[in-house]
């Protein structure tokens, strides 16, 4: 493989895809100063670049629960029609000037009904904005697409409402399901009659495991409520004794389940000590179906661009290894599979080939 260093230009360039990133997670700093304003919502500070350190740095606590905590400004500006269709028009735009082909947008419509608005409204309102923004992005030459995932809070008891609005949306823009929110003492079990509603409805679904909590909740997530990804899912390394894997991971190896990997989230919440030591690197050589993500753009100071540069300098990654996650996205992702076959062999591999 080529060991010739990557610059950040052509990293920019590399078409790239992503399957765990948080809608609410993503805000422009600029946009939630001017939102904010608008609601009569106080936030830390009216500055967007003293707003941007400030997330960053609230969020390197090392503790998820505190990193959850962050979400409350960018979700106060969330709760009206004129705050969802900028937030969600303004997502699109950004992935695609990272360079992002593919994505899938997850976000809780139960956390953004405090304005008045119904769970369908806003289900309604946020695809209309991503419509927006995709439209933008074809117009200016940088087509991205963008399909949803809606999520249920799984400390709450609304997961079988947002699963109803999974399988209701299916076929207007929704394309998976998701739980999300504090990890442990939460386990996925605890919402089985949603997961088999959804399985009952051939709606696909990741869940949030192997995070805050360990081997039990991979498990859970799998064999118990069946998902199809898992969203993170370092702590599958608990599994693996000097390279020999364990049942469990050999079922997620094996199977080839997607593991939905954020290295600068994981280091940030305390599940990963630092990008070289990540995980994703010797879970991609034992030959896990391994995928790269920015889990929220905001609240991490991160992008996709950023996190390929991250293990290019870090961790001795190659433009070969990216292509490499960027096909796992692709072939996992929760779109038919002419579509996903479409994005490998028309944008994802003639990108990459350009760039070797």
């Amino acid at each position: 493989m080529s060991a010739s260093p990557v610059d950040t230009a052509t990293l920019r360039r590399l078409p790239k895809a992503v399957l765990h990133d948080h809608l609410d997670g993503g805000l422009r700093p600029a946009t939630l100063v001017e939102l904010a304003a608008e609601v009569g919502h106080t936030l830390p500070t009216t500055d967007p670049d003293e707003l941007a350190a400030w997330y960053y740095e609230a969020a390197n606590s090392g503790d998820l629960v505190r990193y959850i905590a962050t979400f409350e400004h960018t979700l106060a500006v969330m709760q009206t029609r004129e705050g969802l269709l900028r937030t969600a028009e303004e997502y699109v735009l950004d992935l695609a000037e990272d360079g992002v082909v593919y994505a899938e947008v997850r976000y809780a419509p139960e956390l953004n009904v405090n304005g008045g608005l119904t769970l369908a409204e806003v289900v309604e309102t946020v695809q209309e904005g991503l419509a927006a923004g995709m439209a933008k992005a074809a117009a200016a030459g940088t087509p991205v697409r963008v399909g949803t995932l809606l999520c249920g809070m799984r400390m709450f008891d609304r997961v079988r409402e947002a699963a109803d609005l999974a399988v209701a949306f299916r076929h207007a823009g929704v394309v998976g399901f998701d739980i999300a929110g504090a990890e442990d003492g939460f386990p996925p079990a605890d919402h089985l009659a949603a997961f088999e509603h959804l399985r009952s409805q051939s709606v696909p679904f990741t869940i949030h495991a192997g995070e805050a909590h360990g081997l039990p909740s991979i498990h859970q997530a799998l064999q118990v409520c069946g998902a199809q990804r898992i969203g993170h899912g370092v702590r599958i390394t608990e599994d693996i004794v000097d390279g020999k894997l364990g049942h469990l991971a050999r079922w997620v190896r094996d199977r080839r389940i997607a593991l939905e990997m954020c290295p600068t989230s994981n280091l940030q919440t305390g599940a990963a000590k630092s990008i070289a030591e990540h995980p994703i690197t010797a879970l991609r050589d034992l030959g896990f179906r391994v995928t790269l993500n920015t889990d929220n753009r905001l609240v991490s100071g991160t992008t996709m661009t950023r996190e390929m540069s991250l293990l290019v300098e870090e961790a001795d990654w190659t433009v070969e290894d990216l292509r490499t996650v960027t096909v796992n996205a692709v072939k996992s992702a929760f779109i038919p599979f002419e579509e996903r076959n479409a994005l490998i062999e028309d944008v994802v591999l003639p990108g990459y080939a350009s760039a070797l």
